[in-house]
């Protein structure tokens, strides 16, 4: 681990997204209060390179950073790491014009992004490619749809995944208000409603080869395993865990009968969070990365299930915070969990 980690989420930050979480998680409204918090104390900044405006944070950095905001809102830091994964994809991307025109505006949140991937890893294998693209003689031509965007109405680029006739696949840049796409209403989630998670469809919808940020590839996504991207998903859940795992603590305080629970949880996260954090510094595999995953988000079920067992009647009536902790853990069950983690997650909730 790269000694010792800054304070990234003071407890003014914590204390201001944690007093919205209810609202946040439950309205099918785009959470504005909370995200100016986050462009205010520099966090839209982390992980852009300096020479864009940001503050290139190292992977133990930011990861030091997320799991905290999850614990305060996972909502805010659900829709912040879709954001990072779209500018992940352009800090990387060739077309480095397209990276200049956004990542300064990003880094000051001055615009927002963020990705329509999941038709690519995790949603609809099985069946026929969501969102089709062919190549004109100036670029690009898309029909079908991405199931899963977030804050898709406030985005001013989306990065989407989209497959050709021969199984290629492309990531291209959708830019606000572009001809041909529809946007509908938020899916009715039972957690992080205010992330306005929802569907977009595109039909005939023509881009120039200006938005093409990488591809055509074979198994585009699949890339080099490691680095925070791979990580972040876990950090949240731990993040989340987290929150439970404080409440636990504050109730053994007054109960000496908890003590040995709090105790055990304080152990398992700080065991993860090194494990996080030394995977960050090296260069994981992918079974790395699918076992902590399956840690991680093993620990955030039984985290959120002990403080409500802990807090008893009263945790499991809204607005008390455990039954959304609980209600945000079956989250992690579906959120960019492919095959391999969704196995191992299947063979530890199975019953001996």
């Amino acid at each position: 681990m790269n000694g010792v980690q800054p304070i990234l989420v003071d407890a003014a930050l914590h204390q201001a997204l944690s007093s919205t979480a209810s609202s946040a998680d439950a309205i099918p409204q785009w959470p504005s209060s909370p995200w100016q918090r986050l462009r205010e104390a520099g966090v839209l900044a982390w992980s852009i390179p300096r020479d864009h405006g940001g503050q290139a944070l190292s992977a133990t950095h930011l990861l030091a950073g997320y799991e905290p905001l999850a614990g305060a809102c996972l909502t805010t830091a659900f829709i912040l790491s879709q954001r990072e994964a779209a500018v992940r994809r352009l800090i990387a991307s060739a077309n480095v014009a397209l990276a200049r025109r956004f990542l300064p505006g990003l880094a000051r949140g001055e615009l927002f992004a963020t990705v329509g991937l999941s038709q690519l890893t995790t949603s609809r294998q099985h069946q026929a490619p969501a969102l089709t693209v062919s190549e004109t003689p100036t670029g690009f031509r898309l029909d079908g749809l991405t199931p899963w965007v977030t804050g898709a109405e406030q985005s001013d680029l989306i990065v989407i995944g989209a497959t050709l006739a021969d199984g290629r696949q492309l990531l291209l840049g959708l830019p606000r208000g572009q001809e041909g796409v529809a946007i509908e209403p938020p899916l009715p989630l039972m957690a992080l409603a205010g992330s306005v998670t929802c569907t977009l469809r595109l039909k005939d919808v023509a881009l120039d080869r200006d938005w093409l940020i990488a591809g055509p590839a074979e198994k585009i996504m699949a890339g080099k395993p490691g680095g925070v991207g791979g990580l972040e998903t876990s950090c949240l859940a731990l993040g989340l865990a987290g929150a439970a795992v404080d409440y636990v603590c504050q109730e053994a305080e007054r109960r000496s009968d908890l003590s040995p629970a709090a105790n055990r949880l304080q152990q398992v996260r700080e065991r993860l969070r090194t494990r996080l954090h030394d995977l960050a510094d090296a260069t994981p595999t992918q079974e790395d990365l699918v076992a902590v995953r399956v840690e991680c988000t093993q620990f955030t079920l039984q985290a959120t299930q002990v403080a409500m067992t802990t807090a008893k009647g009263a945790g499991f009536v809204s607005p008390h915070p455990v039954q959304r902790w609980a209600r945000q853990a079956l989250f992690f069950l579906v959120l960019s969990c492919p095959r391999p983690a969704a196995e191992g997650l299947i063979g530890q909730l199975l019953p001996a």
